[in-house]
């Protein structure tokens, strides 16, 4: 089979060599050359994902059998036409045109499935998040409608915070969407990543719940499992397989959720593997969340999924721009037992961008916070410079 990756970060190559491995053919796509995906693919392409002639091209180009998106800035109203000619977009095209914008799968998740949400309004300029904050309250958290990994996010705790919030939210938006989400602050006790595996006519799976810590929007450390109850986690599932169903097709999303002392909120989705998710680097399942989502893609069938050990990730960064960074500290990392990491092969760096990941797992009877503080401490081991 072909498959057209359609960004190539991260978590695209661990999809490519999840794929490689099982012989499948991957095109990988993104704006830049080089990007980690493209490394290991066997073959790239480099455009203007939201350049709907560009993306006709490439796909008529390679004639895939699959075209699996990785980044939201992709122009996926064209995903509905390339369903008709015969091509599994994955997990679907509503799925991916919906999820690609926050507008649409909060509006799917919150009117038509009725899902516990945080109260929302939405804005196009900065009078209108005015507008909009005033009606939600303060404290709120807005977010670009297109965006990932927290760029565009902030919280505002007073009417000055207003103005610079829609400009970050601009300055953070991906794609030619000039608009935000303002969200009223729910008071919750911690978040979780449900990944949730669709399969064609096979029964919906979910892996244990992955626990995360964020800063600036965006996760520092992931460790799997996380603590909830029976009760939350039930109904987290119930509302987790209410969307998956209402978007379709097969494939792995990340359902995320806030756990509050009134129960559990939906919170976002990805149509695609978490960046929290990347914990099931660490050997705690026994399938990985890239293997799971290839596997449903693929119309493989998944028996069961099961949480071999407990683990953590977390994330190393970087402090500096640079054109060619490089890493010192490998050897110190790779000394620690239960320990792993992966470097990503960024050919750029800028603050706080990830750049690798390290990962810890322990038995099942280890305390999560344990697995976690090494994490952290594996992850400082590592430097990156300019």
């Amino acid at each position: 089979m072909k498959i057209l990756l359609l960004g190539s970060g991260e978590l695209g190559k661990e999809f490519v060599i999840a794929a490689q491995r099982i012989g499948q053919t991957v095109i990988a796509v993104d704006s830049y050359e080089n990007a980690p995906a493209m490394q290991v693919a066997h073959g790239f392409e480099v455009i203007n994902m939201l350049d709907g002639e560009a993306l006709d091209r490439i796909v008529a180009k390679h004639q895939p059998d699959f075209i699996v998106p990785e980044i939201e800035a992709i122009r996926t109203e064209r995903f509905y036409d390339y369903e008709k000619q015969g091509i599994t977009v994955v997990p679907s095209a509503k799925a991916a045109n919906f999820t690609m914008n926050r507008k649409a799968i909060r509006d799917l998740a919150a009117k038509e499935l009725g899902l516990k949400t945080a109260n929302y309004r939405y804005a196009t300029t900065a009078e209108e998040l005015t507008k909009a904050v005033a009606e939600v309250g303060m404290p709120c958290v807005v977010k670009p409608l297109m965006s990932s990994s927290g760029k565009g996010q902030s919280t505002i705790k007073t009417e000055s915070d207003i103005e610079k919030a829609w400009q970050y939210a601009v300055d953070g938006s991906r794609g030619d969407v000039v608009e935000v989400i303002v969200e009223a602050f729910v008071k919750f006790n911690s978040e979780i990543t449900l990944l949730t595996v669709t399969q064609n006519n096979n029964t919906t799976l979910f892996c244990a719940p992955i626990g995360h810590r964020q800063e600036r929007g965006d996760y520092q450390e992931s460790w799997q499992p996380a603590l909830i109850s029976d009760k939350d986690l039930y109904e987290a599932q119930d509302m987790a397989e209410k969307v998956t169903e209402a978007l379709g097709g097969a494939g792995l999303f990340g359902v995320e959720f806030f756990l509050a002392d009134d129960g559990v909120y939906f919170s976002e989705l990805s149509p695609r593997p978490h960046d929290t998710g990347m914990v099931t680097l660490a050997g705690t399942q026994n399938f990985n969340e890239f293997e799971l989502h290839l596997r449903a893609i693929l119309s493989l069938p998944i028996f069961e999924i099961t949480l071999e050990k407990v683990g953590a990730s977390a994330v190393i960064l970087a402090t500096e721009n640079s054109e060619n960074p490089s890493f010192t500290g490998i050897e110190k990392i790779a000394a620690l037992p239960k320990t792993d990491f992966r470097i990503f092969g960024k050919p750029t760096s800028r603050p706080y961008r990830r750049m690798g990941v390290a990962l810890v797992n322990d038995s099942i009877e280890t305390p999560i916070d344990i697995v976690v503080e090494k994490a952290k401490k594996a992850a400082a081991q590592i430097t990156v410079h300019p």
